[in-house]
């Protein structure tokens, strides 16, 4: 079976750090103690997000750091309707820096597609600015 992922903007995240707190504090509110992010929309690749799938990250433009996908739980909201929360491994892993210009919700994202990990040893580096990682981007470094 294949594997997919889903990309994600983190919205009023800084930084990978203000999302690990994030989750953090999101954590100390659930009953299994693991992040989740509730979404209204159940995707319809679900067997292929459980396959290995990550949740990518998009922070300040650019992609830097994924949560794997443990589980897809059913939420029902206060105002009756079904949501699905995505359950997360608490570990951050960091990736290489990608741009990604803003959208809606969440989205699939295939495994060629996927940012690299950052290698051993440099997971607690700084993306770099939006505008230099742009301009390498344009030039083909990136």
């Amino acid at each position: 079976m294949a594997t997919t992922h889903l990309i994600k903007l983190s919205v009023g995240t800084e930084n990978v750090d203000d999302l690990a707190q994030w989750h953090a504090t999101k954590r100390a509110q659930t009953a299994d103690g693991l992040p989740r992010h509730v979404t209204r929309m159940w995707p319809k690749r679900e067997a292929e997000i459980l396959n290995g799938g990550s949740i990518y990250w998009v922070i300040k433009g650019a992609v830097q750091c994924r949560q794997r996908v443990l589980r897809l739980d059913e939420v029902i909201g206060s105002d009756g309707i079904r949501r699905c929360a995505i359950v997360l491994e608490p570990k951050i892993i960091r990736t290489q820096s990608s741009l990604k210009r803003p959208f809606q919700g969440w989205r699939y994202l295939q495994v060629a597609d996927a940012p690299r990990d950052l290698p051993e040893g440099r997971e607690n580096e700084e993306a770099l600015p939006v505008a230099l990682n742009q301009a390498l981007a344009e030039i083909g470094v990136l």
